[in-house]
């Protein structure tokens, strides 16, 4: 095989992967928007991610109790102590790929670590923010 070729199919192998990850989000931010969502920020979004929130018997959590700060790294449940997959798309391309997915998490974590259902523009600024996350 050629140096060519072979320099190829390592590109492919590496660039594939994202190619075929197409985001849901462009439905996921029409629906927030359509909700009353409006000018959606990753400032925002970091802000809401690292916040902490009164819980249950005095503990507090954020979105980084379980996810961790560092987005390209797996985390791990607090309560569970299961794995997370990264959130950064960069390392897990097919992160934000299923609609379904994406609202079923941010209920059951908004409710977990908020103590209630998230806003639309809430969802859109965290789903912005971490769309960005590397």
């Amino acid at each position: 095989m050629s140096m060519k070729r072979m320099a190829l199919l390592l590109w492919l192998s590496a660039v594939a992967p994202l190619a075929l990850a197409t985001p849901a989000t462009d439905a996921e931010f029409a629906r927030f928007r359509a909700a009353g969502a409006k000018d959606f920020s990753a400032m925002r979004g970091s802000q809401l991610w690292e916040k902490t929130f009164p819980a249950a018997e005095g503990e507090k959590r954020s979105c980084t109790t379980c996810h961790g700060s560092d987005l390209g790294k797996p985390g791990k449940h607090a309560k569970t102590k299961k794995v997370i997959d990264p959130m950064a798309i960069t390392v897990n391309p097919r992160r934000y790929t299923d609609e379904e997915k994406i609202e079923k998490w941010f209920k059951r974590n908004c409710e977990w670590v908020m103590g209630q259902e998230c806003t639309a523009q809430e969802k859109g600024d965290i789903l912005q923010f971490l769309l960005g996350a590397k």
